[in-house]
Protein backbone atom coordinates (compact mmCIF):
# COMPACT_ATOMS: atom_id res chain seq x y z
CA UNK A 1 0.00 0.00 0.00
CA UNK A 2 1.45 3.43 -1.22
CA UNK A 3 2.40 5.85 2.14
CA UNK A 4 0.06 8.24 0.95
CA UNK A 5 -3.10 5.80 1.57
CA UNK A 6 -4.24 5.22 5.18
CA UNK A 7 -6.92 2.92 6.41
CA UNK A 8 -9.27 3.85 9.75
CA UNK A 9 -10.74 1.03 11.70
CA UNK A 10 -13.48 1.74 14.23
CA UNK A 11 -14.15 -1.19 15.92
CA UNK A 12 -16.74 -0.35 17.95
CA UNK A 13 -20.25 -2.16 20.13
CA UNK A 14 -22.80 -1.84 17.08
CA UNK A 15 -21.14 -2.03 13.86
CA UNK A 16 -17.10 -2.11 12.18
CA UNK A 17 -16.37 1.03 10.27
CA UNK A 18 -13.23 0.83 8.16
CA UNK A 19 -12.49 4.17 6.15
CA UNK A 20 -9.47 4.44 3.64
CA UNK A 21 -8.23 8.08 2.76
CA UNK A 22 -5.39 9.42 0.23
CA UNK A 23 -3.55 12.40 0.27
CA UNK A 24 -3.93 13.47 -2.81
CA UNK A 25 -1.27 15.48 -5.00
CA UNK A 26 -2.69 18.93 -3.79
CA UNK A 27 -2.10 17.90 -0.02
CA UNK A 28 -5.65 17.33 0.23
CA UNK A 29 -6.81 14.05 2.14
CA UNK A 30 -9.62 11.96 -0.01
CA UNK A 31 -11.69 9.36 1.13
CA UNK A 32 -11.57 6.76 -1.28
CA UNK A 33 -13.57 4.14 0.34
CA UNK A 34 -16.00 2.94 3.44
CA UNK A 35 -16.95 -0.42 4.98
CA UNK A 36 -19.27 -0.78 7.46
CA UNK A 37 -20.84 -3.74 9.08
CA UNK A 38 -22.93 -5.00 12.25
CA UNK A 39 -20.59 -5.95 14.58
CA UNK A 40 -22.04 -9.37 16.93
CA UNK A 41 -19.09 -9.78 18.77
CA UNK A 42 -18.30 -6.76 20.78
CA UNK A 43 -20.24 -5.75 23.89
CA UNK A 44 -19.52 -2.02 25.48
CA UNK A 45 -16.76 -1.60 23.72
CA UNK A 46 -15.04 -4.94 24.69
CA UNK A 47 -14.24 -7.95 22.76
CA UNK A 48 -16.16 -10.79 23.61
CA UNK A 49 -16.23 -13.16 20.55
CA UNK A 50 -12.79 -13.01 18.88
CA UNK A 51 -14.11 -15.07 15.51
CA UNK A 52 -17.14 -12.88 15.50
CA UNK A 53 -14.74 -9.88 15.67
CA UNK A 54 -12.61 -10.82 13.47
CA UNK A 55 -15.31 -11.77 10.85
CA UNK A 56 -16.27 -8.47 11.05
CA UNK A 57 -12.91 -6.54 10.79
CA UNK A 58 -12.73 -8.88 7.36
CA UNK A 59 -15.73 -7.72 5.92
CA UNK A 60 -15.35 -3.97 6.86
CA UNK A 61 -11.96 -3.94 5.32
CA UNK A 62 -12.70 -5.47 2.54
CA UNK A 63 -15.44 -3.43 1.06
CA UNK A 64 -13.65 -0.60 1.89
CA UNK A 65 -10.82 -1.77 -0.08
CA UNK A 66 -13.34 -2.84 -2.80
CA UNK A 67 -14.65 0.87 -3.47
CA UNK A 68 -10.95 1.87 -3.04
CA UNK A 69 -9.91 -0.30 -5.50
CA UNK A 70 -6.54 -0.80 -3.01
CA UNK A 71 -5.53 -3.24 -0.84
CA UNK A 72 -4.76 -2.02 2.91
CA UNK A 73 -1.49 -3.55 4.08
CA UNK A 74 -2.17 -2.11 8.01
CA UNK A 75 -4.84 0.08 9.53
CA UNK A 76 -5.03 2.81 12.47
CA UNK A 77 -7.18 1.58 14.93
CA UNK A 78 -9.29 3.44 17.54
CA UNK A 79 -9.30 2.37 21.22
CA UNK A 80 -12.65 2.82 22.57
CA UNK A 81 -13.72 0.17 25.29
CA UNK A 82 -14.21 0.49 28.78
CA UNK A 83 -11.92 2.18 31.63
CA UNK A 84 -10.24 4.36 28.85
CA UNK A 85 -8.60 6.82 31.80
CA UNK A 86 -6.38 9.88 31.84
CA UNK A 87 -3.73 11.45 34.00
CA UNK A 88 -1.68 14.15 34.70
CA UNK A 89 2.02 13.85 34.95
CA UNK A 90 5.16 16.15 35.15
CA UNK A 91 8.35 16.14 33.74
CA UNK A 92 11.44 18.00 34.63
CA UNK A 93 14.96 18.19 32.16
CA UNK A 94 18.02 20.70 33.03
CA UNK A 95 19.10 22.81 30.61
CA UNK A 96 23.17 23.78 30.26
CA UNK A 97 23.95 27.46 31.19
CA UNK A 98 23.90 29.85 27.57
CA UNK A 99 22.58 26.76 25.61
CA UNK A 100 18.95 27.50 24.05
CA UNK A 101 16.24 24.71 24.12
CA UNK A 102 16.38 21.86 21.78
CA UNK A 103 13.76 19.64 20.74
CA UNK A 104 15.88 16.65 22.35
CA UNK A 105 15.56 18.70 25.56
CA UNK A 106 12.04 19.01 25.42
CA UNK A 107 11.57 15.28 24.76
CA UNK A 108 13.90 14.49 27.83
CA UNK A 109 11.21 16.67 29.57
CA UNK A 110 8.05 14.46 28.30
CA UNK A 111 10.05 11.35 28.87
CA UNK A 112 11.02 11.93 31.94
CA UNK A 113 7.17 12.68 32.67
CA UNK A 114 6.63 9.24 31.37
CA UNK A 115 7.90 7.29 34.40
CA UNK A 116 4.63 8.08 36.24
CA UNK A 117 3.57 4.61 37.55
CA UNK A 118 0.52 3.24 36.23
CA UNK A 119 -1.79 0.85 37.51
CA UNK A 120 -1.35 -2.64 37.38
CA UNK A 121 -2.38 -4.17 34.19
CA UNK A 122 -2.64 -0.27 32.36
CA UNK A 123 -0.97 0.35 28.70
CA UNK A 124 -0.12 3.79 28.01
CA UNK A 125 -1.73 4.90 24.95
CA UNK A 126 -0.61 8.67 24.44
CA UNK A 127 1.33 11.20 25.89
CA UNK A 128 0.43 14.48 25.23
CA UNK A 129 2.30 17.46 26.32
CA UNK A 130 -0.10 20.25 27.51
CA UNK A 131 2.24 22.90 28.95
CA UNK A 132 5.75 24.00 29.16
CA UNK A 133 7.48 26.24 31.70
CA UNK A 134 10.89 27.94 31.38
CA UNK A 135 12.49 28.67 34.91
CA UNK A 136 8.81 29.29 35.99
CA UNK A 137 7.38 31.21 33.21
CA UNK A 138 4.26 29.19 32.79
CA UNK A 139 1.35 29.09 29.38
CA UNK A 140 4.32 28.43 26.97
CA UNK A 141 3.44 25.69 24.27
CA UNK A 142 6.69 25.51 22.55
CA UNK A 143 9.49 25.79 24.50
CA UNK A 144 12.04 25.10 21.58
CA UNK A 145 14.62 27.86 20.75
CA UNK A 146 13.80 29.55 23.97
CA UNK A 147 16.43 30.14 27.03
CA UNK A 148 16.46 29.05 30.56
CA UNK A 149 18.38 26.61 33.00
CA UNK A 150 15.19 24.78 34.07
CA UNK A 151 12.54 23.00 31.50
CA UNK A 152 9.51 21.64 33.12
CA UNK A 153 6.15 19.99 31.18
CA UNK A 154 2.83 19.23 32.39
CA UNK A 155 1.73 16.15 30.06
CA UNK A 156 -1.45 14.25 29.71
CA UNK A 157 -1.04 10.04 30.05
CA UNK A 158 -3.97 8.39 28.05
CA UNK A 159 -3.99 4.51 29.54
CA UNK A 160 -6.31 1.84 28.47
CA UNK A 161 -6.80 -1.92 30.28
CA UNK A 162 -4.18 -4.17 28.91
CA UNK A 163 -6.37 -7.72 28.80
CA UNK A 164 -9.48 -5.92 26.72
CA UNK A 165 -6.58 -4.45 24.36
CA UNK A 166 -4.93 -7.32 23.57
CA UNK A 167 -7.96 -9.11 22.85
CA UNK A 168 -8.73 -6.26 20.46
CA UNK A 169 -5.59 -6.37 18.79
CA UNK A 170 -6.18 -10.39 18.59
CA UNK A 171 -9.25 -9.90 16.84
CA UNK A 172 -8.23 -7.29 14.09
CA UNK A 173 -5.08 -9.71 13.23
CA UNK A 174 -6.82 -12.61 13.57
CA UNK A 175 -8.65 -10.64 10.21
CA UNK A 176 -5.30 -10.45 8.52
CA UNK A 177 -4.85 -6.47 9.55
CA UNK A 178 -1.96 -5.58 10.53
CA UNK A 179 -2.48 -2.80 13.23
CA UNK A 180 -0.04 0.10 12.58
CA UNK A 181 -0.86 2.59 15.27
CA UNK A 182 -3.56 2.35 18.64
CA UNK A 183 -5.92 5.83 19.12
CA UNK A 184 -8.18 6.90 21.83
CA UNK A 185 -11.10 7.16 19.97
CA UNK A 186 -12.39 10.42 22.02
CA UNK A 187 -9.27 12.00 20.68
CA UNK A 188 -9.81 10.17 17.15
CA UNK A 189 -13.32 11.56 17.56
CA UNK A 190 -12.26 15.02 18.13
CA UNK A 191 -9.84 15.07 15.22
CA UNK A 192 -12.60 14.30 12.83
CA UNK A 193 -14.71 17.12 13.83
CA UNK A 194 -13.24 19.86 15.67
CA UNK A 195 -13.48 23.35 13.42
CA UNK A 196 -9.87 25.30 12.94
CA UNK A 197 -11.93 27.85 15.05
CA UNK A 198 -13.10 25.00 17.80
CA UNK A 199 -9.06 24.10 17.90
CA UNK A 200 -8.37 27.33 19.34
CA UNK A 201 -11.25 26.79 22.22
CA UNK A 202 -11.99 24.86 25.13
CA UNK A 203 -14.95 21.86 24.04
CA UNK A 204 -16.08 19.18 25.30
CA UNK A 205 -16.30 16.07 22.74
CA UNK A 206 -19.35 13.74 23.58
CA UNK A 207 -18.65 10.27 21.46
CA UNK A 208 -22.91 8.79 22.20
CA UNK A 209 -21.43 4.94 21.12
CA UNK A 210 -24.02 1.68 21.55
CA UNK A 211 -21.74 0.19 24.39
CA UNK A 212 -19.70 3.31 25.58
CA UNK A 213 -19.77 7.17 25.57
CA UNK A 214 -16.54 8.20 24.96
CA UNK A 215 -16.04 11.79 26.78
CA UNK A 216 -12.48 14.32 25.43
CA UNK A 217 -11.90 17.68 26.49
CA UNK A 218 -9.80 19.79 23.92
CA UNK A 219 -8.26 22.80 25.31
CA UNK A 220 -6.75 24.69 22.19
CA UNK A 221 -6.15 21.80 20.18
CA UNK A 222 -4.72 19.43 22.68
CA UNK A 223 -6.53 16.84 24.85
CA UNK A 224 -6.41 17.86 28.32
CA UNK A 225 -8.76 14.69 29.47
CA UNK A 226 -10.87 11.75 28.12
CA UNK A 227 -12.13 8.85 29.75
CA UNK A 228 -14.54 6.46 28.16
CA UNK A 229 -18.10 5.45 30.33
CA UNK A 230 -19.17 1.99 30.53
CA UNK A 231 -22.97 3.12 29.34
CA UNK A 232 -23.99 3.65 25.85
CA UNK A 233 -27.26 3.87 23.56
CA UNK A 234 -27.88 0.09 23.91
CA UNK A 235 -29.38 1.07 27.33
CA UNK A 236 -31.61 3.53 25.87
CA UNK A 237 -33.22 0.30 23.72
CA UNK A 238 -32.61 -1.62 26.75
CA UNK A 239 -35.20 0.81 28.39
CA UNK A 240 -37.65 0.50 25.67
CA UNK A 241 -37.70 -3.36 25.91
CA UNK A 242 -38.41 -3.59 29.17
CA UNK A 243 -41.02 -0.90 29.47
CA UNK A 244 -42.73 -1.25 25.86
CA UNK A 245 -42.10 -5.81 26.87
CA UNK A 246 -41.15 -5.78 23.31
CA UNK A 247 -37.58 -7.76 21.86
CA UNK A 248 -34.36 -5.58 22.04
CA UNK A 249 -34.22 -5.27 18.05
CA UNK A 250 -37.74 -4.09 18.10
CA UNK A 251 -36.68 -1.29 20.42
CA UNK A 252 -33.70 -0.72 18.93
CA UNK A 253 -35.93 -0.21 15.45
CA UNK A 254 -38.51 2.16 17.33
CA UNK A 255 -35.20 4.27 18.94
CA UNK A 256 -33.89 4.99 15.68
CA UNK A 257 -36.95 5.73 13.78
CA UNK A 258 -39.23 6.92 15.64
CA UNK A 259 -37.35 8.12 18.87
CA UNK A 260 -36.85 11.82 20.18
CA UNK A 261 -34.70 12.72 23.28
CA UNK A 262 -37.42 14.71 24.01
CA UNK A 263 -41.35 14.95 23.72
CA UNK A 264 -41.53 18.29 21.36
CA UNK A 265 -39.00 16.91 19.08
CA UNK A 266 -41.61 13.58 18.36
CA UNK A 267 -44.83 13.40 16.17
CA UNK A 268 -47.57 13.97 18.22
CA UNK A 269 -49.56 12.49 15.71
CA UNK A 270 -47.88 8.92 15.51
CA UNK A 271 -48.96 6.05 17.26
CA UNK A 272 -46.70 2.76 17.54
CA UNK A 273 -48.42 -0.73 17.46
CA UNK A 274 -46.64 -3.03 19.47
CA UNK A 275 -47.55 -6.80 17.86
CA UNK A 276 -47.29 -9.85 19.41
CA UNK A 277 -47.37 -12.90 17.58
CA UNK A 278 -49.07 -11.23 14.83
CA UNK A 279 -51.40 -9.51 17.03
CA UNK A 280 -51.31 -5.78 18.13
CA UNK A 281 -51.35 -5.89 21.67
CA UNK A 282 -50.63 -2.44 22.42
CA UNK A 283 -50.07 1.09 21.03
CA UNK A 284 -47.46 4.23 22.34
CA UNK A 285 -47.42 7.58 21.34
CA UNK A 286 -44.39 8.70 19.65
CA UNK A 287 -44.02 11.63 22.89
CA UNK A 288 -44.41 8.61 24.93
CA UNK A 289 -41.55 6.77 23.06
CA UNK A 290 -39.59 10.18 24.00
CA UNK A 291 -40.60 10.27 27.95
CA UNK A 292 -38.92 6.50 28.00
CA UNK A 293 -35.99 7.81 26.14
CA UNK A 294 -34.67 11.02 27.97
CA UNK A 295 -34.21 10.32 31.26
CA UNK A 296 -31.49 7.28 30.53
CA UNK A 297 -29.71 9.98 28.34
CA UNK A 298 -29.68 12.54 30.82
CA UNK A 299 -28.36 10.29 33.08
CA UNK A 300 -25.48 9.62 30.22
CA UNK A 301 -24.53 13.54 29.62
CA UNK A 302 -24.56 13.69 33.71
CA UNK A 303 -22.28 10.80 34.38
CA UNK A 304 -19.97 12.63 31.16
CA UNK A 305 -20.03 15.92 33.25
CA UNK A 306 -19.06 13.76 36.39
CA UNK A 307 -16.41 12.29 35.12
CA UNK A 308 -15.27 15.76 33.73
CA UNK A 309 -15.51 17.78 36.73
CA UNK A 310 -14.19 15.35 39.40
CA UNK A 311 -10.41 15.34 37.50
CA UNK A 312 -11.08 18.79 35.44
CA UNK A 313 -12.93 21.16 37.55
CA UNK A 314 -16.54 22.63 36.86
CA UNK A 315 -17.79 22.00 33.57
CA UNK A 316 -18.92 25.65 32.94
CA UNK A 317 -15.39 27.02 33.77
CA UNK A 318 -13.41 24.27 31.66
CA UNK A 319 -15.57 24.20 28.44
CA UNK A 320 -16.53 26.87 26.25
CA UNK A 321 -18.96 24.62 24.07
CA UNK A 322 -20.09 20.51 23.83
CA UNK A 323 -20.04 18.92 20.39
CA UNK A 324 -21.64 15.39 20.18
CA UNK A 325 -20.39 12.46 17.65
CA UNK A 326 -21.48 9.11 17.23
CA UNK A 327 -25.03 7.20 16.54
CA UNK A 328 -26.68 8.70 19.74
CA UNK A 329 -26.05 12.44 18.59
CA UNK A 330 -28.71 11.27 15.57
CA UNK A 331 -31.38 11.22 18.18
CA UNK A 332 -33.93 13.82 17.21
CA UNK A 333 -33.12 16.30 19.99
CA UNK A 334 -30.26 15.13 22.28
CA UNK A 335 -28.64 17.97 20.59
CA UNK A 336 -31.68 19.90 22.39
CA UNK A 337 -31.51 18.06 25.60
CA UNK A 338 -27.76 18.47 25.87
CA UNK A 339 -27.69 22.34 25.87
CA UNK A 340 -30.56 22.51 28.04
CA UNK A 341 -28.25 19.84 30.64
CA UNK A 342 -25.07 21.54 30.33
CA UNK A 343 -26.28 25.45 29.69
CA UNK A 344 -23.52 25.66 26.89
CA UNK A 345 -23.72 25.67 23.45
CA UNK A 346 -23.77 22.77 21.54
CA UNK A 347 -23.80 21.43 18.35
CA UNK A 348 -23.53 17.95 16.15
CA UNK A 349 -19.63 16.83 15.14
CA UNK A 350 -19.92 15.80 11.34
CA UNK A 351 -16.17 14.85 10.45
CA UNK A 352 -14.12 17.33 8.34
CA UNK A 353 -11.24 18.01 6.61
CA UNK A 354 -12.02 15.42 4.16
CA UNK A 355 -12.49 15.08 0.05
CA UNK A 356 -13.37 12.45 -2.20
CA UNK A 357 -16.09 10.29 -0.82
CA UNK A 358 -16.72 12.82 1.80
CA UNK A 359 -20.22 12.47 1.66
CA UNK A 360 -20.32 8.93 2.51
CA UNK A 361 -18.71 10.16 5.85
CA UNK A 362 -20.68 12.92 6.31
CA UNK A 363 -22.44 11.16 9.49
CA UNK A 364 -21.34 11.87 13.61
CA UNK A 365 -21.05 7.99 13.33
CA UNK A 366 -17.76 8.24 11.41
CA UNK A 367 -16.03 10.95 13.76
CA UNK A 368 -13.88 8.46 15.06
CA UNK A 369 -12.90 6.97 10.93
CA UNK A 370 -12.32 10.10 9.96
CA UNK A 371 -10.28 11.05 12.61
CA UNK A 372 -7.80 8.30 12.86
CA UNK A 373 -7.18 9.13 9.08
CA UNK A 374 -6.17 12.62 10.27
CA UNK A 375 -3.97 11.21 12.51
CA UNK A 376 -2.40 9.11 10.73
CA UNK A 377 -1.42 11.13 7.96
CA UNK A 378 0.49 13.75 10.88
CA UNK A 379 1.04 11.69 13.38
CA UNK A 380 5.08 11.80 14.53
CA UNK A 381 6.99 9.36 16.14
CA UNK A 382 8.32 11.75 18.69
CA UNK A 383 5.96 11.38 22.07
CA UNK A 384 7.11 15.83 22.25
CA UNK A 385 6.16 16.40 18.49
CA UNK A 386 3.38 13.79 18.18
CA UNK A 387 1.61 15.73 21.28
CA UNK A 388 0.03 18.76 19.47
CA UNK A 389 -2.96 17.81 17.84
CA UNK A 390 -2.08 19.39 14.32
CA UNK A 391 -5.30 20.51 12.35
CA UNK A 392 -7.06 18.64 9.24
CA UNK A 393 -5.87 19.75 5.83
CA UNK A 394 -8.30 21.69 4.73
CA UNK A 395 -10.74 20.54 1.97
CA UNK A 396 -10.64 22.10 -1.92
CA UNK A 397 -12.79 24.19 -1.01
CA UNK A 398 -11.78 25.77 1.82
CA UNK A 399 -8.19 25.68 1.46
CA UNK A 400 -6.08 29.16 1.79
CA UNK A 401 -4.61 30.15 -1.27
CA UNK A 402 -0.74 28.21 -1.34
CA UNK A 403 2.17 30.17 -0.24
CA UNK A 404 5.55 31.86 -1.61
CA UNK A 405 6.93 28.55 -4.11
CA UNK A 406 9.19 25.99 -2.03
CA UNK A 407 13.08 25.78 -1.67
CA UNK A 408 14.62 24.99 -5.22
CA UNK A 409 16.30 21.40 -5.69
CA UNK A 410 19.95 23.00 -6.21
CA UNK A 411 19.22 25.38 -2.91
CA UNK A 412 18.45 22.08 -1.12
CA UNK A 413 21.47 20.19 -2.37
CA UNK A 414 23.89 23.26 -1.41
CA UNK A 415 22.59 23.16 2.07
CA UNK A 416 22.89 19.64 2.55
CA UNK A 417 26.71 19.55 1.26
CA UNK A 418 27.15 22.14 3.64
CA UNK A 419 26.37 20.62 6.56
CA UNK A 420 28.32 17.85 5.66
CA UNK A 421 31.29 19.30 4.82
Amino acid sequence: MSERVYLSLDVGSAKVTAVIGERAADRVLDVIGEGSVASEGMKRGAVINLEKTSAAVRAAVRAAERVAGVQAAGAWLSVGGPQIKSKKSHGLAAIRRGHTITPEDAERAVEQAKTYPLEDGEELLHVVPLEYRVDGQEGIHDPVGMTGVRLEVDVLLVTAPAGPLANLRRAVEGAGVTINGLVAAPLASGLGVLTPEEMEMNVLVLDLGAGTTGVGLFREGRLAFAETLPVGQELVSSDIAKLLKIPFEEAERFKKKYGAALPEFADPELVLEISQEGRAEAAVAAPELARIIRPRLREIYALARKAVEEKVGALQVVADKVVLTGGGALLKGADELARRDFDLPVRLGRPRGVDGLADIVASPTHATAVGLLHYAEQHAPSPAAAGRLRLPRFSREEKPAPSGPSEPLWERIKNVLKDLF
